[in-house]
Order: C-alpha cells, then sequence, then structure tokens
C-alpha cells in the first residue's frame, strides 16, 4: 500500500514539473496573414489605345436628279484599324435592385484602312474607310470583382476615301469617273467587357474588349466626269461592324 502511494505521488509530481515546464516555453510565433488586394473601382477617368478589325458594306445606286438611273448593288470592305479612347465612369457604392452598375460617358477614334470595292454598270473601284470617331455613353454590371461587362451606344461619324473608277472590263483602265470624299453621319450600339490587372506593379491598369455596330445615313455623294456633262450622284448607305481590344489606364480621381 505505501509502495503504491509512492508512486502515485511520484506521478503528481511529474505532472506538475512538465506543466511547469510547458508554461516557461515561449509561445510558437502568430501566422502573418497578408490582408487581401483592395476591390478595384471602376469610379475614375481613362484613356485607352489599341486595334481591332472592321467591316463596312454599302447598297448604292446612281441617281440623276434624285431618280435611281442604276439597280441598287451591295459592296463591303474589310481591314484593321488603330483607336484611341478617353472617358469617364461612376461605380455606384450600393447595388441599385441588388445590381453593381457602372455609368459612364466616352469619346474615341479610328484611324486605319477598311478597304472594299464600291461599283455601278461599266465600272468599278476600291473604297476606303480611312477614319471614324463616336462619342457616347455606356451602362454595365459586374459579374466578378475584377470584370465588367457592359452595353454602350452614341453618335459617330465615318469618313470613306474619293474613289477613282476604272472600267469594269478585263484589261481596262480609268474610266474618268471618281467619286468624292465623303463623311457619313450615325449611330452605334455595342457590347463588351473590361478586366481589371490587381497583379501588375503598375496600379490602374484594364484590358477591354469590345464589338460596335454603326448605321450611317444616306448620303448622295456627287460623281464627277460622268459622260455627257450628266450631274449625278452615287446614294449610299453603310454600315460597319468592329471588334477592338485595348489597353485603358485608369486614375481616380475621385478618391473612391
Amino acid at each position: 500500500m505505501q509502495i503504491k502511494s509512492l508512486a502515485a505521488a511520484a506521478l503528481v509530481a511529474i505532472a506538475a514539473c512538465s506543466s511547469a515546464n510547458a508554461a516557461d516555453l515561449p509561445m510558437p510565433p502568430a501566422v502573418y496573414k497578408a490582408p487581401p488586394p483592395p476591390a478595384p473601382t471602376w469610379t475614375g477617368c481613362y484613356v485607352g489605345g489599341g486595334a481591332g478589325y472592321g467591316m463596312w458594306n454599302q447598297d448604292s445606286s446612281v441617281q440623276v436628279g434624285g431618280v435611281p438611273a442604276t439597280a441598287q448593288t451591295t459592296n463591303g470592305g474589310k481591314g484593321w484599324f488603330g483607336q484611341g479612347q478617353v472617358g469617364c465612369d461612376y461605380q455606384f457604392a450600393s447595388p441599385i435592385f441588388d445590381i453593381p452598375l457602372v455609368v459612364g460617358g466616352f469619346g474615341d477614334y479610328a484611324g486605319g484602312s477598311i478597304s472594299g470595292t464600291s461599283d455601278f454598270p461599266g465600272v468599278v473601284g476600291t473604297e476606303r474607310e480611312s477614319a471614324a470617331w463616336s462619342v457616347g455613353a455606356r451602362i454595365g454590371t459586374l459579374i466578378a470583382p475584377r470584370v465588367l461587362t457592359y452595353f454602350d451606344g452614341g453618335w459617330t461619324q465615318a469618313h470613306f476615301d474619293s474613289v477613282n473608277y476604272n472600267i469594269a472590263l478585263p484589261g481596262g483602265g480609268p474610266s474618268g469617273i471618281s467619286l468624292a470624299a465623303q463623311t457619313y453621319n450615325g449611330w452605334f450600339i455595342g457590347s463588351g467587357f473590361e478586366y481589371s490587372f490587381n497583379w501588375l506593379p503598375v496600379s490602374g491598369l484594364f484590358l477591354k474588349t469590345e464589338y460596335r455596330y454603326a448605321q450611317y445615313s444616306a448620303a448622295n455623294v456627287a460623281l464627277g466626269g460622268v459622260p455627257g456633262g450628266i450631274v449625278a450622284t452615287l446614294n449610299s448607305q453603310k454600315a460597319t461592324q468592329l471588334i477592338s481590344t485595348e489597353l485603358v489606364w485608369r486614375f481616380n480621381w475621385f478618391g473612391r
């Protein structure tokens, strides 16, 4: 019985010593967790630049005295362009109807060579859209903290260079007929998405890709060199489709 009591006392003493030693040990260092990166904001103004691919098509006919003198023909062109853009956006601090909304306005300019064919009976030439500019507004929603999808629309102008027509026969040379350069007025609608780079050393960089459709009002453009001194015009209505990708730098003047 005495041996059991001594053994129990020894176990209690060992446990007490172990507890005392454990209490004297230093606490393990706390694990540091870096704070998550701040969510990007679309509030602010921006500049952007990029490039894209475009197509145009037109329905046209020759008119004399405002009366169609030829059947309507359909032509088109395609090619590459460069683009620059400026604008400002505002991201609502609280969702509207549970939708995280972004609204903004912008203007852009595109220049390039979107070339195709213009013809009417007996002649054919090369027509080129060399420039276009637009001003409009957009509204979008965040489908992820770093991804914005949007729709936009507004007013646009497109400039088409003059055309010199050749005789539409094998080996045919210049016909002497020309089409004056013309700027067309119209409207556009588009849709796209924008992605925020939060892992680059330069802050405020976004990547934007957009599809845009534009419809232009019909215009009567003067034809020169028509035989017999006839005063004639080419009645042309044009539409364009463009897809572009831009790198955007956003600077937040609003402090959000």
